[in-house]
């Protein structure tokens, strides 16, 4: 009697210890998940300044939704065609962005279709809001992108020469340009991880923003003469 009645204790015990284990590991996901959604969303453009008065608000963090009910299969297709190379970089990004396909908004995701000549560039830029991923469709291109600075030593350079069917990746905010280095043009399509993923080309920005930054910073930072930086700001001007 004694032994059944310590049984049905230890039992009893061991189900009181399982269930507060439960309990701990329920509350402990929920707590998980409380943290992983208390975050702020990622901006779909380069700022959203608040206002007080909404009749005064023009954008939303990214675009207005149509009314479901409205929707067609033509706002989720886009056809798009091959860029026109003829310029100073005998390259041509055409982009596929919510902007030009308004079924992409918020689904996070983009694509662009990269043409270029021979010897044709996309010169060093970087996309703020999102990753790209790269693969060659034609022709052989150089690519690569440059790490963030680092704590000690100089930032890394990685590069890889891609051929048809290659895929390569651009880390988010990171300096990267593609080069044709074959003897043909090159075709490739990137797909980015946003909706509106911005571009910023190094060089315009620098040397080409409105209003320009001042020709002594520029100097200095370069520790180049006055005189090269205003060559430089011509060609972009």
């Amino acid at each position: 009697m004694q032994q059944n009645n310590y049984k049905r204790r230890l039992n009893y015990e061991r189900q009181i210890k399982m269930t507060r284990i439960a309990c701990f590991i329920v509350a402990f996901m929920a707590l998980a998940s409380s943290f992983a959604s208390a975050y702020d969303p990622s901006p779909l453009q380069d700022f959203c300044v608040a206002v007080d008065d909404a009749k005064s608000a023009v954008f939303v963090n990214g675009k207005f939704c149509k009314d479901p009910k409205l929707v067609v299969a033509d706002d989720f297709f886009k056809h798009i065609e091959a860029g026109n190379t003829t310029n100073l970089f005998g390259s041509a990004v055409t982009p596929v962005t919510v902007n030009e396909l308004f079924g992409l908004n918020t689904l996070g995701i983009s694509l662009a279709r990269l043409d270029f000549a021979p010897k044709g560039l996309i010169p060093p830029h970087t996309h703020p809001r999102g990753t790209e991923i790269l693969t060659v469709i034609e022709g052989t291109l150089y690519v690569g992108f440059v790490t963030s600075n680092p704590s000690n030593g100089k930032n890394r350079l990685f590069t890889k020469v891609l051929n048809k069917g290659d895929v390569f990746v651009f880390p988010i905010g990171l300096p990267h340009f593609q080069f044709n280095v074959g003897y043909g043009n090159a075709v490739a399509i990137s797909g980015i991880s946003s909706q509106n993923p911005g571009v910023i080309t190094i060089a315009n920005a620098v040397f080409g923003s409105n209003p320009p930054i001042s020709d002594e910073v520029l100097a200095k930072a370069f520790q180049v003469g006055k005189s090269t930086i205003k060559y430089l700001e011509k060609q972009f001007s």
